[in-house]
């Protein structure tokens, strides 16, 4: 267990409040809900790869932070009318 191996685990914790967020939250809320919780799990992805030394593996955050804007993009405007 190293020091990011810790890290990651420590803002992996941070989604629990993100989660809550996204479940009981408002339509606003759950917005932010999920593109806090997307660069949460984009951090802890990057964190994970550097932490088990597979830098290869830094292809699945980088693909993770380009997809997450465009689910929060079309969650938006799904829900452009409660906006």
């Amino acid at each position: 267990m190293n020091l990011w191996l810790i890290a990651a685990f420590g803002v992996g914790a941070c989604l629990f409040p993100c989660a809550d967020l996204c479940l009981r939250g408002t339509v606003e809320r759950r917005l932010v809900g999920l593109e806090l919780s997307s660069l949460i799990a984009t951090v802890v992805c990057a964190l994970l790869t550097v932490g088990f030394r597979r830098l290869p593996f830094m292809d699945l955050p980088l693909t993770l932070a380009l997809m997450s804007l465009g689910a929060g993009l079309v969650f938006a405007r799904f829900l452009e009318r409660d906006l």
